[in-house]
């Protein structure tokens, strides 16, 4: 890579959280510009760049065309990172290929114009369907300092790991008590650590937004919900509303 790196963020079909996590990165995005050159950031800037030595793509590819865009930013980057679940997996705009026909879902939200051109889309999907990714950051919305941690450690020609422990290791290093002793249904036995265990620490479901661990423990899962009277299918719902590993619904 050159001296101070291109970077570049794109985004397909998303809400842009991600991104506005980047943007108020406050006081950290001074130190941030003076190790790359951000070239391309449609949120923040409006300057365009022949080539990239990293592209971050947030957001789901939903139509054809974003095919052929995202193939054309991959070809033009050194590196391409995956970052939001929406990228990762197809986020939460998954839900659409889950339970309802196509076009069920497109007449839902478009009406009587479901059927333009413009807006033909088809069952969503993350971006590795498409394109070779290098990296994954995971989450809903990303979390910025792991955002931060990554950026460094790739210019520092390191390979970025993730968290691959559950969110149940968290919440007992900060001494939380299970949701499911009241009665709340969590992800956190199955999810992708990293966060902080910010949902169980106030007292809301994890609901694995940045994916489940590699290999969960769908045995101790089980266990769990024997003790708590709840069923596979109560785990099944929640589990679907991220897009992440189907495996863990068996």
């Amino acid at each position: 890579m050159s001296a101070k790196p291109k970077v570049a963020f794109f985004d397909f079909a998303c809400c842009e959280g991600c991104q506005l996590q980047i943007a108020n990165l406050e006081e950290d995005v001074v130190g941030l510009t003076n190790l790359v050159d951000v070239v391309e950031f449609r949120e923040v800037l409006t300057g365009k760049a022949p080539e990239y030595d990293i592209s971050f793509v947030e957001g789901s590819i939903t139509r054809k065309d974003d095919e052929e865009r995202l193939k054309d930013i991959r070809s033009r980057s050194k590196l391409l990172v995956a970052y939001g679940q929406c990228a990762v997996t197809g986020g939460i705009n998954r839900l659409k290929n889950q339970w309802h026909s196509l076009d069920a879902v497109k007449k839902e939200v478009y009406g009587d114009n479901y059927n333009m051109p413009h807006l033909d889309t088809y069952p969503t999907q993350g971006i590795d369907a498409v394109v070779t990714v290098d990296l994954y950051i995971p989450g809903c919305p990303i979390d910025r300092d792991e955002f931060l941690r990554i950026v460094k450690e790739l210019l520092l020609g390191k390979k970025p790991g993730l968290a691959n422990y559950p969110v149940c290791v968290e919440c007992k290093f900060k001494e939380d008590v299970c949701l499911f002793d009241f009665g709340i249904v969590c992800l956190g036995p199955l999810a992708r650590a990293g966060c902080g265990a910010k949902c169980p620490s106030n007292a809301a479901a994890c609901e694995a937004c940045r994916g489940t661990v590699d290999n969960p423990n769908t045995h101790a899962m089980h266990e769990i919900l024997e003790k708590y009277n709840y069923t596979v299918d109560q785990i099944k719902r929640k589990i679907n509303i991220f897009g992440v590993n189907p495996e863990v619904s068996k």
